[in-house]
C-alpha cells in the first residue's frame, strides 16, 4: 500500500512539473503567399513570412526545408525571445521550369509546443 501511494505521488509530481515548464510557441502572420502571375523572363520571386514567439520561452527554428530545390528558405538562426518577431525569407526560382501554376511547401521545425508548421508559396509563371 505504501508503494502504491508513493508511486502515485511521484507520478502526480512529475505531471505537474511537466505542465509547469515554459514553452515557446510560433505564430505566423500568414502561412501562404501568392506571387500571382509573373513572366518566365523574371523567374526569381521572393517573399517574407513573419512570425512571433507567443510562448514564454525562447523559440529556436531548428530547420526550414522546401519541398523542391527551386524554393530556398532562409530563416532567423538566433533564438527569438517571447514577444519578439522573426522572419523566414523564401526565394522561388522558376528558371528552367515549365510555365504554369505551382505550389511549393516549406516545412518549419521548431522547439515550440507545435513542432512542425507548413508554409506555402504559389503563383503562375507565364511565357
Amino acid at each position: 500500500m505504501r508503494k502504491v501511494i508513493m508511486m502515485t505521488l511521484l507520478l502526480l509530481c512529475s505531471f505537474s512539473f511537466a505542465a509547469a515548464q515554459k514553452q515557446a510557441e510560433i505564430k505566423f502572420d500568414n502561412k501562404t503567399h501568392n506571387f500571382g502571375k509573373f513572366a518566365s523572363s523574371n523567374p526569381v520571386q521572393k517573399c517574407t513570412f513573419t512570425f512571433t514567439n507567443v510562448g514564454d520561452a525562447p523559440l529556436v527554428i531548428n530547420q526550414a526545408v522546401a519541398s523542391c530545390g527551386c524554393t530556398v528558405p532562409q530563416y532567423t538562426k538566433t533564438p527569438i525571445n517571447p514577444g519578439e518577431k522573426g522572419t523566414i525569407e523564401v526565394t522561388y526560382n522558376g528558371a528552367g521550369k515549365d510555365p504554369g501554376h505551382f505550389k511549393k511547401s516549406i516545412t518549419v521545425r521548431t522547439n515550440g509546443n507545435v513542432e512542425m508548421t507548413r508554409l506555402y508559396v504559389e503563383g503562375e509563371m507565364t511565357e
